[in-house]
């Protein structure tokens, strides 16, 4: 079993969905959680308290991880409230779901920033505190098969994905030897409130079932967040600037 009893995680984006099932499937296995959200506060107070009922200590942090002061405001109360930071996972993310032809400089804007501009800030804020161990500091980033593949509706979100794995990986390449691990986690289609909103989304859900290849179960938020553990985890110290996918299959066909 994987035991992060003493370390402390960081989830950005964790009021809700996938982020949330990463915070808490941390904090099952011992960490201390800090979760971090920009609108959703009602829902961030409602995962603290489930994080604390586990008997971990738990902050709620208001920060958009798209501006820089926010972050290092953040970092900066991680540092004075925690002592150490160990476990990063970036999952906050926007864009909406419209086609290119309706994107608009502002639309371009904002998701670049919250989507990938966000992890150099984190980085530049938080990789002190990753490097000082014990042990080596963990990053994980949440991506999604926008990255590589058209899926309609999804341009921007995808394109900003696909420059935040890059982007992941240049960060390995600098902090590999300074104690800290970069990885990737892809995830497949998860019923979130996010996903419900895509055209088409009806269809897509129920097509899952021709296009995983682990019989009927789905992919839920749980299974991602498990990906994420593993590379939270001592067990994954020799992975490094790689991107695990986490999708039953789907990816590998037509």
């Amino acid at each position: 079993m994987i035991d992060l009893s003493g370390k402390v995680a960081l989830v950005t984006g964790s009021s809700r969905g996938i982020g949330r099932a990463c915070a808490l499937r941390l904090a099952e296995a011992g960490a201390d959680i800090v979760v971090n959200f920009v609108t959703s506060g009602r829902e961030a107070d409602a995962v603290a308290a489930e994080i604390a009922a586990l008997g971990r200590r738990v902050a709620c942090v208001r920060a958009d991880v798209s501006h820089e002061e926010d972050v290092d405001d953040m970092i900066g109360f991680v540092r004075e409230s925690f002592g150490r930071l160990d476990v990063l996972v970036h999952n906050a993310a926007t864009g909406g779901f419209r086609p290119l032809a309706a994107t608009s400089q502002r639309h371009f804007d904002a998701a670049m920033h919250t989507n990938v501009l966000s992890l150099v800030h984190l980085l530049k804020a938080a990789g002190p505190l990753l490097e000082v161990g014990p042990g080596r500091g963990k990053v994980v980033v949440l991506s999604s098969h926008g990255t590589h593949m058209a899926l309609p509706m999804y341009g921007l979100i995808g394109g900003t994905k696909a420059a935040l794995t890059s982007l992941a990986r240049h960060w390995a390449l600098e902090l590999g030897d300074r104690g800290v691990n970069v990885n990737i986690v892809e995830a497949g289609l998860v019923e979130t409130d996010s996903t419900r909103r895509l055209p088409g989304a009806a269809e897509m859900f129920a097509g899952r079932t021709t296009k995983t290849m682990v019989g009927p179960r789905q992919l839920e938020a749980t299974d991602v967040a498990d990906a994420v553990l593993f590379l939270a985890s001592p067990l994954s110290d020799l992975v490094q600037g790689q991107t695990l996918v986490v999708d039953g299959g789907a990816a590998i066909h037509i």
